[in-house]
């Protein structure tokens, strides 16, 4: 019974996930981390295709392995933070509403800026290797 709510609950992680790579308010990555997190409590072999994704695996691996943000993810989050908060000012929100944005986004921002870049691979100079 725990291994389908699990699963539904890592698919609806993972369907909310890949819709934030167009909706630019949608967190994908942190989407994708907990999808992982369901699966490996479902089903070791849908978290092995997510964590093995070419194009979803990478954050997830930096994550796990180093607590790590690609600068690229980096960039795109600062830039849907203060995007979102620009046009809350823009939308003249009340200053209450302003005031707890700028407080939840700015704790949001550093986090994500004292979180590391992940560490380059090792290049072999063996060409053999």
């Amino acid at each position: 019974m725990f291994r389908i709510l699990w699963t539904i609950g890592g698919g609806l992680a993972l369907a909310v996930g890949i819709a934030g790579i167009v909706l630019p308010l949608v967190p994908t990555t942190p989407l994708l981390l907990l999808a992982a997190f369901c699966f490996a409590r479902s089903s070791p072999r849908l978290e092995m295709w997510l964590v093995e994704h070419p194009r979803f695996g990478p954050p997830i691996r930096d994550w796990r392995a180093e607590g790590a943000i690609s600068s690229r993810a980096k960039t795109m989050a600062l830039v849907a933070i203060a995007a979102t908060f620009l046009l809350s000012v823009f939308l003249q929100l009340p200053g209450r509403v302003l005031a707890i944005q700028a407080v939840t986004l700015g704790a949001v921002t550093l986090f994500i800026l004292t979180r590391p870049s992940p560490r380059a691979l090792p290049v072999s100079r063996d060409p053999d290797a």
